[in-house]
């Protein structure tokens, strides 16, 4: 009965190309979000540049973000078992800047 179940369930063939495969640097991520939707911008921030560019946005529904959250945990729990505790750094702060500011 349990191969049946196997049978019917659908799977999924996922592609994943070369220049995706080889991923973007991240240090800084920016989330917002509405009601229907979480917004992940990715950024890579270097010391002394003045300017950082997004490199690349997530757009998620809130089941979605919550449902990467419980992976996120899951997958860190993982890994501090096997490698030891993440040590939290001091945290930054980094001054953000989208574009004007509505000042006169």
């Amino acid at each position: 009965m349990s191969d049946q179940k196997d049978d019917k369930r659908q799977k999924l063939n996922i592609q994943l190309d070369e220049d995706i495969a080889q991923g973007i640097y991240s240090n800084l991520v920016i989330i917002n979000h509405s009601p229907t939707e979480f917004v992940l911008d990715y950024v890579n921030v270097m010391p002394g540049t003045p300017k950082s560019k997004v490199r690349s946005r997530v757009i998620l529904t809130p089941q979605h973000a919550k449902r990467l959250l419980n992976a996120l945990k899951d997958n860190i729990d993982k890994y501090e078992k096997r490698h030891g505790e993440i040590q939290k750094e001091e945290r930054q702060n980094i001054p953000l800047n989208f574009g004007p500011t509505g000042e006169a």
